[in-house]
């Protein structure tokens, strides 16, 4: 098993990124193909810091054929520097529509106000909520700071048929396949 790296996030987003593009420009076209889609499979709970990273983090969740939803990619009429009722409501809208939500843990994690917000609101929406962790290094096990560590978390391998898949993890020995997590189950041991 193995966590998402940094560094393996960040080449999947400057693939994306032609020699004269922009991160930004990028996400406006993908903007354009997001914006039909009412509702999605990922809520993507993240710093906004963290632009490229999450850029990259999306794409590689969508080459495995899942919808994610970013806020700035998805709303980009909401305005971070003046955040009203309104958005929160828009947000509320966006994680019930999506079947879980993503906490992607990064340095600039804990600088967000939103993030924990957004995690517990989907946690008690329907409990499909989970650790992303976006790793320095390539290690195979997460545990989780303070109350992280009661959420299952997301790790990317191959399947018996060498299929890249997304995995929910409570240790290295109880997991189920993202599917699977999706439709209600629960990781159980092996």
């Amino acid at each position: 098993m193995a966590l998402l790296t940094e560094s393996k996030i960040r080449a999947r987003a400057r693939r994306s990124v032609g020699f004269y593009e922009s991160a930004d420009t990028v996400l406006g076209g993908v903007m354009k193909k997001q914006a039909s889609v009412a509702g999605h499979d990922i809520f993507l709970s993240h710093a906004y810091d963290d632009k490229e990273l999450v850029l990259g983090v999306a794409l590689t969740i969508e080459d495995l054929g899942y919808s994610v939803y970013l806020d700035w990619r998805d709303d980009p009429t909401l305005d971070r520097r003046h955040v009203t009722p309104l958005t929160a409501d828009k947000l509320r809208k966006r994680m019930k529509a999506s079947k879980c939500i993503f906490y992607s843990t990064t340095e600039n994690a804990s600088e967000s106000k939103w993030m924990p917000w957004e995690l517990g609101f989907k946690d008690g929406h329907n409990s499909r909520a989970a650790i992303l962790p976006i790793s320095l290094q390539n290690v195979s096990s997460y545990s989780g700071q303070q109350y992280l560590g009661i959420y299952p978390y997301i790790t990317q391998e191959q399947n018996a048929t060498n299929k890249e898949r997304l995995w929910v993890r409570r240790s290295s020995s109880c997991y189920v396949v993202f599917d699977a997590w999706l439709e209600g189950k629960d990781p159980y041991e092996r």
